[in-house]
């Protein structure tokens, strides 16, 4: 049984894994698409994060591979059509990493509506524009969540202390018993663009939700508005997300993920020079704890599994 962790897991995970496989081959290193695509042919279950892409190509030259486990929750990277085509079980932790994202979403809210960046960037200047940087309170605004998952409901819970009214969208019907257990209100994806002072997504990247938000969810939505996305690149059109930013229309937006990562466009350059974006690099889920629990849990599904092989 040979093992492989093309992504790094969490130390203690990958102890784990080797305490409770002592006979299998475990090997750590990341190889490029073009390597992998070499490697894979011997390895029986491969390890990875976001960084590997699991592409119909790499998954038919993995004769013998039997398992691919996904640290975190996107299974974007992986051509899941080709992996039931060749009888390779896929897994993930949906929700291990879903704390880390929420906090970073109310960490973006917070700076943009305080000038944290602007602020401390200026005043490294030798500037003080105390009058220009005038802020907002969240108390009294609706947030709007867009996908009611794990993530969505911890953003919710994390937000409650600032007596905020949340409006959520879900493709799935929420129960009205969820609704009121999280004290939201579920309504259209319209309505929602609409009424929202803070718009946060937390969908998957399909063909649904491919520039989900583009120029005609724009006009629709209120001045000052603010957007997040900790999800995934594209699900916002970049072109148009620059576009009302320059207008105003747009107060700020709060990015963690880009339709090209790393993003070196002219367009996704402009983006990040513009004052009201706060932006980091696909770092929603990077905490040590939370590395920690997806690692952990991923493990003890991976036993599981090749110990019933």
């Amino acid at each position: 049984m040979w093992i492989h962790i093309n992504d790094p897991l969490a130390e203690e995970a990958t102890e784990k894994l080797k305490k409770a496989l002592p006979d299998a081959k475990i090997t750590i290193e990341h190889f490029d698409k073009d390597i992998l695509k070499e490697k894979v042919k011997d390895f029986d279950v491969l390890i990875i994060r976001s960084a590997t892409k699991a592409t119909k190509e790499i998954i038919e030259s993995g004769k013998k591979l039997k398992l691919i486990a996904r640290a975190g929750m996107g299974l974007d990277n992986v051509d899941l059509d080709a992996a039931k085509e060749h009888n390779i079980k896929v897994i993930n932790t949906p929700g291990a990493n879903s704390l880390s994202v929420a906090e970073l979403v109310v960490g973006y809210i917070l700076s943009i509506y305080r000038h944290l960046v602007t602020g401390t960037v200026t005043l490294r200047e030798g500037k003080w524009e105390k009058k220009k940087l005038k802020g907002y309170e969240l108390s009294g605004k609706t947030l709007g969540i867009v996908g009611f998952g794990h993530i969505g409901k911890l953003v919710r819970k994390l937000v409650t202390g600032f007596d905020m009214e949340v409006l959520v969208f879900d493709v799935f019907e929420i129960p009205e018993e969820v609704q009121k257990e999280h004290n939201v209100k579920q309504v259209s994806f319209e309505e929602l663009i609409k009424n929202s002072d803070i718009i946060t997504l937390h969908v998957p990247l399909n063909e649904k939700t491919k520039h989900l938000i583009s120029e005609n969810e724009f006009e629709m939505m209120k001045d000052n508005v603010i957007i997040i996305n900790a999800a995934r690149g594209g699900v916002i059109d970049e072109k148009a997300l620059l576009k009302y930013l320059e207008n105003g229309k747009v107060l700020g937006a709060g990015l963690d993920v880009f339709e090209e990562e790393p993003p070196t466009s002219e367009l996704q350059l402009k983006l990040l020079k513009h004052p009201m974006v706060v932006a980091t690099p696909h770092i929603g889920a990077t905490t040590k704890e939370a590395q920690r629990r997806v690692g952990l849990e991923l493990v003890d599904k991976i036993v599981d599994i090749v110990k019933n092989m």
